[in-house]
């Protein structure tokens, strides 16, 4: 899945988390209010993978210098 399409896919999963949270809301209903909670944490991060994504795309060597600079520094946290 590309991350332009990851982007689009956690957008509509964020607005019908935010859609079914307010129809949990009205009509009180707590487990679909929660539901919608839920599907709009999980659009986000969604969105937040197809960002990511696209960055690594559009500069890999940066991506594989900051990837290779965390590692350092996790080892040497870690040893």
């Amino acid at each position: 899945m590309s991350g332009t399409s990851s982007n689009m896919q956690g957008t509509a999963r964020d607005l019908g988390g935010r859609a079914q949270e307010t129809a949990g809301s009205l009509t009180g209903d707590a487990k679909m209010q929660a539901e919608g909670l839920y599907n709009q944490a999980a659009g986000q991060v969604q969105q937040a993978t197809g960002q990511f994504s696209d960055m690594i795309k559009s500069q890999p060597i940066v991506s594989a210098l900051v990837a290779l600079g965390i590692g350092y520094i996790l080892g040497r946290l870690t040893s």
